[in-house]
């Protein structure tokens, strides 16, 4: 079975963490993972690309060709290159210990170009070589040029707008499926919809502020997308249950939330009408985790500034 890895970066380094595993376990639960800091190495019959094009922290990822106790490489670990015209060689060095990096770099496409056709590319190869430094043990692997995805495109935005990453995390890490339906019963701008549809997911918003549910509107229409958008209470949910699959949503807050009850009341009602047997995940701040006490899964602190640490809770 083929070992991916997947360089993260050390932002929400938990969290992003956690959304490979849980990519990963959501298209192979017999998957093995291994964790070195920011590298996770996945032993899946998952393509590596399959996880990254929906993952939201990732850096660097492909494929684990073999464990390397030294510099050694031989024809057979590079036949990946059989058909490939250009390649470039990187060194990932996570490890305490010094390299000179350009220098190995060099040594590296020296000795691969005597053992293939391909010619040493800097920018966009057909094959990029990774040979990659831990404290504990060493790999060469190598990944293949992927077409980037678009992101989705928004023409209204919101100053307190749930961020995109975060978003596209929180999808993931309630272990979401393409084909599946996802309902954020505070939809704002459309962020949840958004992600959602761009990874294959479809999604259905709820709004009471009428003026947000126009904004939805058109930043989906904007995009091509179809998500159904209801001017409606978030405790329409009861009413739609049978028509998602999850749930995920950032609860207002501030000047983002336009309704007479506080997020304290508004947390209580939400959490007491959730139906049962959805994945959930939502976010709030984290005062109000302090007095409700909440329980789930798992919790994530996604610090924002000083006077606000906003909490991710997954069920």
């Amino acid at each position: 079975m083929p070992e991916n890895f997947f360089i993260l970066s050390k932002d929400h380094l938990e969290l992003a963490t956690d959304e490979i595993i849980a990519l990963s376990k959501t298209y192979d639960r017999f998957s093995k993972i291994k964790i070195i800091s920011n590298l996770i190495i996945i032993q899946s019959k998952t393509n590596w690309e399959k996880i990254t094009k929906r993952a939201s922290f990732v850096k660097i990822s492909g494929q684990i060709l073999r464990k390397m106790s030294g510099l050694f490489l031989d024809e057979e670990n590079l036949g990946v290159l059989k058909n490939a015209k250009t390649f470039v060689c990187r060194i990932i060095n996570l490890s305490l210990n010094q390299f000179n990096i350009s220098e190995l770099e060099r040594s590296m496409g020296d000795m691969i170009s005597k053992f293939s056709n391909a010619k040493v590319k800097l920018e966009d190869p057909d094959i990029t070589v990774y040979l990659i430094f831990t404290d504990k043990e060493n790999f060469f692997g190598f990944s293949k040029r992927i077409k980037e995805e678009n992101k989705p495109k928004k023409v209204t935005k919101y100053p307190h707008e749930l961020d995109w990453k975060l978003t596209r995390a929180m999808i993931n890490l309630a272990g979401m499926k393409e084909g599946e339906t996802v309902c954020d019963p505070f939809c704002g701008t459309g962020t949840t919809l958004l992600e959602a549809e761009s990874m294959g997911i479809n999604a259905i918003g709820l709004d009471f502020d009428e003026k947000m549910c126009a904004i939805s509107k058109e930043n989906l229409k904007v995009n091509g997308y179809k998500s159904r958008i209801l001017n409606t209470d978030f405790q329409e949910l009861v009413e739609i249950s049978d028509e998602f699959d999850g749930i995920v949503t950032d609860l207002p807050y501030g000047r983002s939330s336009k309704t007479s009850e506080n997020p304290e009341v508004i947390l209580k009602k939400f959490f007491s009408i959730l139906p049962k047997r959805k994945k959930v995940a939502v976010m709030y701040k984290k005062e109000l985790d302090n007095k409700l006490k909440l329980k789930g899964l798992k919790k994530y602190e996604i610090y924002r500034h000083k006077s606000l640490t906003r909490t991710i809770l997954i069920k």
